[in-house]
């Protein structure tokens, strides 16, 4: 059977998937990548063993399909991290930066108090925040010793340089736009921010588009050298093209380490009210605008919660918190931060309103609802935004799986979202996309009209109201002034 190769390469896992021409899953495989936390606040990676970790989840995709033939490669992976390495001989001249790193707190600081902010928003649809890579890409290069042929990227061109043998250094669009270093107007590189940032726009790869030629494979284990590429997106951007969101305000929430709302325009609008604007996908030279909400903690806090409660597992908390009674503390995730619509890199989490009546289902619960109440204000945001609606909203990621966790958010938001059962909708979208580029689907009506598997979630409880005050209290008590609070 023929079928294109999805790589989803992800912040914890890589993923290989083998979708069908008709657009249906044939098999899966993955494997860890590892994280290190050299210092407080610093997280990266090793290049090569992200690499690596691609190599064995196409090996145990392609094992559980023998009789497949890849008719070509697409790629959605992890943005806002990025690395450096030598141009000639592949190798990785420092660390991949990840998307969760604050090393570059102090630079994003020192250019907002320069005067930069609005400029870098005006140009990027991004704040000055450690999240995005501009100050990440200057970290790395400073560090590169002098004389090597240096190339600096996101992950897509990493891929893509190991992918094909280091022939070709490109990325896509979508991965461009959270570069911190893209014009969105122009959508190219822009060398004033360039300037700001201290990069050598020569370092960054050729920006094409999320349906394109990036070259063909050579020497990847288990794939015929001159295979084709014809696809790179970001994870998200891909999570919310699989899902067909292609009218103006359809919209997705991919749940995760952190989580990502997204929700398509028919046209660029600047960003306020603490929501980028990005490019979702560009076809054809054409970009498709998205506003976007990041939260840089979402369901990583169940894990971390479940060992605080000595449960077996993430299944055991949720259970739990769905026996609370209502009256609980509030729960903030600010571990490393908060980011849309806050965007507070001191805030901090914690707990509020504990008595000696709360018990160990309630606090459950309060993590478990802080998902929801992060969406919540995201949404509320965007809508301020835009002006407009919400239209159809689906939920994607591991913990949207769990129906009680989604009728939370459903609940919150006073919206219907919509379950869907392939949990690989970053990998369906970055297939598609190479469909698309092939010719296999002939447009986006074509996409749309592919089967797919949902349950719509209506809201159903009536407290959310209630909920909500208790959230907007621990918020508040999260983001306060330290200097603020001395003078009280």
């Amino acid at each position: 059977m023929q079928a294109i190769l999805a790589i989803d390469q992800g912040t914890t896992n890589s993923k290989a998937v083998l979708v069908s021409l008709a657009g249906e899953v044939l098999a899966r495989g993955s494997s860890p990548v590892g994280i290190s936390y050299p210092k407080p606040g610093w997280v990266e990676q090793d290049p090569s063993r992200l690499w690596a970790s691609v190599c064995e989840a196409i090996a145990a995709c392609l094992d559980a399909a023998p009789d497949t033939t890849v008719e070509a490669v697409a790629i959605s992976n992890q943005r806002e991290s990025v690395t450096v390495w030598d141009g000639a001989t592949g190798e990785p001249l420092g660390p991949v930066l990840s998307w969760q790193c604050r090393r570059t707190a102090p630079d994003c600081e020192r250019l907002t108090r320069d005067g930069h902010l609005d400029r870098v928003q005006q140009i990027t649809g991004l704040p000055l925040d450690p999240m995005f890579p501009g100050a990440k890409f200057r970290w790395l290069l400073e560090r590169v010793p002098q004389g090597r042929p240096v190339r600096a990227g996101t992950i897509d061109s990493w891929l893509i340089h190991c992918l094909t043998g280091g022939r070709v250094h490109a990325c896509d669009a979508s991965n461009a736009a959270r570069s911190q270093l893209f014009d969105l107007n122009a959508q190219a590189w822009s060398h004033e921010l360039c300037g700001i940032f201290g990069v050598d726009p020569a370092v960054l790869p050729e920006v094409r588009d999320s349906a394109a030629d990036f070259g063909t494979t050579s020497g990847v284990p288990g794939i015929p050298d001159g295979t084709p590429i014809r696809a790179a997106i970001g994870d998200s951007h891909a999570a919310l093209f699989g899902h067909g969101a292609f009218r103006p305000g359809d919209g997705k929430v991919t749940f995760g380490t952190g989580s990502s709302i997204m929700t398509t325009l028919s046209a660029y609008i600047a960003p306020r009210n603490g929501i980028t604007t990005t490019v979702a996908w560009r076809i054809a030279g054409r970009p498709t605008f998205a506003f976007e909400g990041n939260i840089l903690v979402s369901a990583a806090s169940l894990p971390w919660m479940t060992g605080i409660l000595g449960l077996p597992d993430v299944a055991a908390l949720v259970d739990l918190a769905a026996t609370a009674e209502p009256g609980g503390p509030g729960f903030v995730p600010a571990f490393v931060g908060l980011g849309a619509p806050y965007w507070d890199s001191t805030a901090r989490a914690l707990f509020s309103q504990i008595n000696f009546n709360t018990s160990r289902a309630q606090m459950a619960r309060a993590v478990t609802d802080s998902l929801a109440f992060q969406v919540h204000d995201v949404v509320s945001a965007m809508k301020t935004q835009s002006g407009g609606a919400i239209g159809a909203l689906y939920v994607d990621g591991g913990p949207s799986q769990n129906r009680f966790l989604m009728q939370c958010v459903a609940d919150m938001l006073r919206h219907t979202v919509i379950q869907c059962e392939a949990p690989e909708a970053s990998a369906l979208g970055a297939a598609y996309l190479a469909g698309l580029s092939l010719g296999i689907f002939p447009d986006l009506a074509a996409i749309s009209a592919l089967p797919r598997q949902t349950t719509p979630i209506p809201p159903a409880a009536d407290d959310a109201a209630e909920r909500l005050k208790t959230w907007n209290d621990a918020l508040a008590r999260s983001t306060l002034d330290p200097a603020a609070a001395k003078s009280e």
